[in-house]
């Protein structure tokens, strides 16, 4: 088998920069997703690859590609400790382009990379199709078709051609996009779910809680849900959003049960008050908790129900993002009447640790006479004495309540949550922690409340005579501007300068605000764009009863009636152009002369042999050649053309 070359030659000089270009960009969303080595890997290829084609070096051997090649998939394989799913697969697309740079000697290897680029660009919709993914789409598109059109335009064509060209190429294809996607059968489900790692050390929601553990939180502007009520928006101290549900404390941890459908609890819930009606667009959790303003009563969303603790969860985890409409009662009473042995199990608390807390909490109960009043004696604990809220609480080592009640008194809302249930349960009370969100930042210019991760906050239920599980929250003692005015209100009022909050320029928080609008738009128009949606704007359409085959039927007619429109107006773009006075009235000359001019045969040849194989006179050919090549090759003269067809309309 005869080796193939490995030098070069220089002809991809012009054509290579294009073409490294489009592999930058398709590759660019998918750099925050992957290692740093693969990034820096591609770096190197690139550079690698021009100075070889600049320089007119060797390409790298057979052996060495190899080899780098197997190290790469290795090195995949060892990061992601798979090769398959989104993340493992960018990655291997990734790298294996940058590879294929080293073996890149002529046009057809480029046209091999530019489809790599085109994968390399849709695989990153797999991930989430934010707002701005439709203008990258379309820029990157525009880039890689451009990058095409170079590797075999002309010296003489310009870049700026090769984009006007590509841009009406985007254009052409445009309305046969917009066909397709408001016609094609959707799918209640999408073909894929990729998973949110949910594991960092920000502020949000995992499934146990222990305060002490983490000595600084960092606030996360990420949106969690967005909620657009039916009538007016309830005040801030009112939106509690429930979630999951601890019951479990072995002196540092909270933990609570996996969600599971048993008996109904829904009978366990006396609704009162006016209800409140509203439709949440939940982001992907990767966990089962469907949140709700508390006390939800009706739920849109399938597979959904209300756990044990009166918890809303989704039978699988939540991998996509979801809009369901909930009703909820804020004004209820929850399990009035308690079994001993659910009281003996909200009321256990580990004996060998916090022993001063539980001293402490035993005494006041003693003094306070009453489990409410015991309650409020607590909460004017923390209200009246040196306890403080903050983002960087000290470290609490063992005994953690002990040490944040005694000693640091400094923490957020996980550390009060936690000192007030252990206390609770150290007098008898039963009591369990609910974590969620509280408050929430109303959108002026969408008109609905966004909910961040920075909006999670963690509060405690007791368990009363006659009022059954009765919501507490200890850090309304301790900072009620909190509770009253949320994160993003009490930072513009400047009262989170004390926490670690700065509040954004009036400037920034506008745009921030127009651009979540169109983020929930997006959302709701296109992301949310699936068989309800589409049978609805179907029928407004006019079109009954719209199912697939009338789909699929009306999409081929479209389809075939919009490649019949371009194809008429491609044709009559480039159709050649109309023949000039003069030839159409000298091929009627030849017609007259019976005779059939030959392939490159002359004017001046055709009149010799006309003058010799026809009748005509000698003088009237020899004016109507004249004439025929002063009106097409002599200067602009009318009246050339004028001699042409008078001495051609008299043979």
């Amino acid at each position: 088998m005869k080796a193939q070359p490995r030098g070069t030659d220089g002809s991809l000089l012009a054509s290579l920069p294009w073409t490294i270009t489009a592999l930058a960009i398709s590759f660019a969303p998918h750099i925050p997703y992957l290692a740093i080595w693969i990034t820096a890997a591609f770096i190197c290829c690139a550079v690698w690859r021009y100075v070889i084609e600049q320089q007119r070096r060797m390409l790298p051997s057979r052996w060495v590609r190899g080899g780098l090649a197997l190290l790469c998939f290795l090195g995949v394989l060892g990061t992601y400790s798979s090769i398959s799913g989104v993340g493992p697969g960018s990655a291997l697309l990734a790298i294996m382009a940058a590879l294929k740079l080293l073996e890149t000697r002529r046009r057809r290897d480029q046209f091999v990379l530019l489809f790599i680029c085109i994968f390399l660009v849709m695989s990153s919709l797999l991930r989430e199709q934010y707002i701005w993914s439709l203008p990258y789409l379309i820029g990157s598109t525009l880039i890689i078709l451009t990058a095409w059109l170079r590797m075999s335009a002309g010296n003489s064509e310009t870049a700026k051609q090769s984009f006007a060209t590509s841009g009406r190429l985007l254009l052409y294809a445009a309305p046969l996009a917009i066909v397709m996607w408001v016609l094609f059968p959707r799918l209640a489900s999408p073909f894929w779910a990729v998973p949110i790692d949910t594991s960092r050390g920000v502020s949000g929601l995992s499934d146990e809680m222990s305060p002490g553990d983490i000595s600084s939180l960092s606030m996360s502007d990420e949106v969690a849900f967005r909620v657009q009520f039916d009538g007016e928006i309830p005040e801030s101290r009112d939106l509690y959003w429930r979630g999951l549900v601890m019951t479990r404390f072995n002196g540092r941890t909270w933990t609570g049960s996996d969600p599971r459908v048993g008996a109904p609890v829904e009978d366990q819930i006396e609704h009162r008050g006016t209800r409140v009606s509203y439709e949440v667009t939940l982001e992907p959790t990767r966990q089962q908790w469907v949140f709700a303003l508390e006390m939800p009563k009706e739920w849109s969303l399938d597979r959904a129900f209300m756990g044990p603790q009166q918890q809303l969860a989704h039978l699988t985890p939540i991998e996509q993002r979801v809009a369901y409409k909930v009703v909820s009662y804020p004004d209820y009473i929850v399990q009035s009447e308690l079994l001993s042995t659910h009281r003996q199990w909200y009321t256990q608390i580990p004996g060998d640790g916090n022993r001063r807390s539980a001293a402490l909490a035993l005494q006041m109960h003693e003094d306070a006479g009453s489990d409410a009043a015991y309650v409020n004696a607590v909460l004017d604990k923390f209200n009246e004495e040196e306890y403080y809220y903050t983002l960087q609480p000290p470290p609490l080592g063992s005994n953690p309540v002990d040490r944040f009640l005694f000693d640091t008194r400094r923490g957020f809302c996980e550390h009060y949550a936690s000192a007030f249930a252990f206390m609770m349960r150290s007098a008898g009370i039963p009591s369990r922690i609910v974590l969620g969100y509280q408050g929430g930042e109303i959108n002026p210019m969408g008109g609905h409340l966004i909910v961040r991760q920075s909006d999670a906050h963690a509060w405690t239920e007791v368990w009363l005579d006659r009022y059954g599980w009765h919501r507490v929250d200890p850090t309304a003692a301790v900072a009620p501007e909190r509770i009253e005015f949320g994160v993003q209100g009490a930072t513009l009022d400047g009262i989170g300068e004390t926490w670690g909050f700065t509040a954004p320029p009036q400037f920034l928080q506008d745009l921030t605000m127009t651009w979540d609008a169109l983020s929930a738009k997006w959302n709701d128009w296109v992301l949310g764009y699936g068989p309800e949606t589409q049978n609805k704007f179907l029928e407004w359409l006019g079109m009954v009863d719209p199912n697939w085959r009338k789909m699929l039927l009306t999409l081929v007619g479209s389809v075939v009636a919009l490649i019949l429109m371009i194809s008429a107006f491609m044709m009559l773009r480039y159709r050649p152009p109309a023949k000039d006075r003069a030839s159409v009235l000298y091929s009627k000359f030849i017609r007259k002369t019976g005779l059939r001019r030959k392939i490159g045969e002359t004017e001046q040849a055709f009149a010799l042999r006309a003058t010799a194989d026809s009748s005509l006179p000698c003088d009237n050919v020899t004016s109507i050649t004249g004439a025929y090549l002063d009106a097409r090759y002599g200067p602009e003269d009318n009246d050339a053309v004028s001699r042409l067809k008078a001495a051609v309309a008299a043979v």
